[in-house]
């Protein structure tokens, strides 16, 4: 196309009206053409000026973005592409990029659609140069929601595959109830045949209750057994995208203090600054924090009922990895205990369920996570977890008169 315009604009002198008609008509064609493919495109593209004003947007990107300004109506002209979108995260994205002068830069959303379902997209900004000179940018929207769903289910599918064992042992251990109950009903049955074959009269009631009784211990022993096996097994139906976890943690924070201060507990918060997002389902991180909250209130007030107890929250980045951690001066546990304690029905309350850390457990785990414990009889319990944090490869690019060069 530049090869042909240049050559054109070389002879449009010596052109006549009829050919210079004919070279316009051409040039529409292939402005049309080029307009077409720019439009067809299933990745999303939108072209910025160097002050940031759009110029050109294709029908991916309307698609796949939200925007409080359509872009073609009169009131979007003149303004920053960030002025002009819906979604506050990618609108600060699009700014920062601008403010920073950031190019070659890329991040990863998540988008609400209008169905309520989530959409991940991955956007990137790229320099547009011509003559070796920034004209521009290119903003490149694609659709990662396949992929990323993907990922979810392989992970998923590796959780289920590593409950074979647990199902073996199930298994053999529904073998000896149902043993036992098949041996009382077979005594009874015996007893009755002989007894409708002497006098016809019924064995004695308490050689019935006897055999019932154990029947039914075995019965809801059996039932205990499914059900723990159940709660293994069932699947969380986490609907994950990518948040701010502190921002969600000082929610909470807030959620829970006055309970806490009621109570004359302490609670320290230190969050990490300049923090990643992760995947995580906001209303499912929201019962883990909260659970550990309540299980570590109840651990301080059973040591100090009169209130001086302390729990931390903190959060930090090491190694790609989002760690928080909840640290009490509490009861604190023994090792027979934290290494049971998240056992599903496992609890040293009265009044608990064995439930709660259990949960906690598979949450963590459907966040690709990890959770771990480490606690002193008496002198407190301190809960770490580990989420792993989406890779991102970001590559900045300055220009000078000569072009583009890597910046580190």
């Amino acid at each position: 196309m530049r090869t042909f315009s240049r050559r054109a604009s070389q002879k449009i002198e010596k052109l006549s009206s009829a050919q210079i008609q004919s070279l316009v008509n051409n040039l529409s064609e292939r402005t049309e053409a080029f307009s077409s493919i720019f439009q067809s495109l299933s990745t999303g593209l939108m072209i910025v000026s160097t002050d940031w004003r759009l110029r050109e947007i294709n029908k991916a990107a309307e698609r796949y973005l939200p925007f409080s300004l359509h872009p073609a109506a009169a009131k979007s002209e003149g303004k920053k592409i960030w002025e002009i979108i819906g979604d506050a995260d990618v609108a600060g994205f699009l700014r920062s990029c601008a403010e920073t002068d950031k190019t070659n830069v890329r991040d990863e959303y998540t988008l609400a659609t209008a169905g309520g379902s989530i959409r991940f997209v991955d956007i990137s900004v790229m320099p547009l140069v011509r003559n070796q000179e920034l004209v521009g940018s290119i903003v490149t929207i694609d659709d990662v929601t396949e992929k990323r769903n993907q990922e979810i289910l392989l992970h998923r599918m590796e959780t289920l595959a590593g409950l074979t064992n647990l199902a073996a042992g199930v298994a053999h251990e529904i073998k000896n109830p149902l043993g036992a109950i098949s041996i009382h009903i077979q005594l009874m049955q015996k007893a009755v045949r002989k007894k409708r074959g002497g006098d016809g009269m019924l064995p004695d009631p308490k050689f019935m209750e006897q055999y019932l009784d154990v029947v039914n211990q075995e019965i809801d022993r059996l039932n205990k057994i499914v059900v723990d096996f159940l709660m293994a097994v069932r699947p969380i139906s986490a609907q994950l995208e990518l948040v701010n976890p502190n921002v969600l943690l000082e929610q909470l924070v807030s959620f829970f203090m006055p309970e806490f201060t009621e109570k004359h507990v302490a609670v320290e918060a230190h969050f990490c600054k300049d923090c990643p997002r992760l995947l995580l389902d906001p209303k499912l991180f929201r019962e883990v924090v909260v659970n550990l909250a309540q299980n570590a209130l109840a651990a301080i007030t059973e040591r100090f009922p009169s209130g001086g107890g302390r729990l931390t929250v903190t959060s930090a980045v090491k190694d790609e990895l989002y760690v928080l951690r909840f640290a009490d001066n509490g009861i604190g546990m023994g090792e027979e205990t934290v290494a049971r304690v998240f056992e599903p029905y496992f609890t040293t309350k009265a009044n608990g369920t064995g439930l709660g850390l259990a949960m906690t457990y598979k949450i963590i785990k459907e966040f690709s996570g990890d959770i771990t414990v480490r606690s002193e009889k008496g002198a407190g319990t301190v809960f770490v977890i580990t989420l792993p944090v989406p890779q991102r490869n970001r590559r900045l690019l300055m220009y000078d008169g000569n072009g583009a060069k890597d910046k580190a």
